[in-house]
């Protein structure tokens, strides 16, 4: 049988010298998904999203996992009821939520692509937190308004 006959993938055995230059071109593709990864990794850990509801009212800034990180509220808050502010509090953030999402989606995309299965799947895995309508209160809303 002759030894440079194809294998199991139908290539043919590589000489010593190609499978050097093979093994250093996948070596060159994984250092380059690395460095795009930590790219990646970074931008995500800086974004940041400020948005205000339609009325100026509201005005708050999530971080890239969808997290509160800051909320102002204007001088209109003293104008109307308690829970039209909640309200307006609530569709904020969700918005935030979204524009965050389409953000870290744009960074995902520009660094690692959405080619793989992987980048598909972290792409996924974000728009899905992160789209996610229900903002989290922990089912406090209702027990605080009661209780007042």
């Amino acid at each position: 049988m002759d030894m440079r006959g194809a294998i199991a993938g139908g290539d043919p055995l590589l000489e010593p010298g190609q499978a050097l230059d093979r093994l250093a071109a996948w070596k060159g593709r994984i250092d380059q998904l690395a460095a795009d990864t930590k790219t990646m990794s970074d931008r995500l850990g800086d974004l940041r999203v400020t948005a205000s509801d339609e009325h100026r009212m509201v005005e708050v800034t999530l971080d890239s996992q969808g997290a509160l990180l800051d909320i102002r509220l204007g001088r209109r808050i003293q104008q109307v009821e308690p829970e039209m502010v909640a309200r307006a509090i609530m569709s904020t953030v969700r918005e935030a939520r979204q524009r965050i999402a389409g953000q870290a989606e744009e960074i995902i995309s520009s660094t690692v692509g959405t080619g793989t299965p992987a980048a598909r799947a972290i792409a996924a895995q974000v728009g899905e937190q992160l789209r996610d309508d229900r903002v989290e209160d922990g089912g406090a809303q209702g027990a605080e308004r009661d209780r007042w």
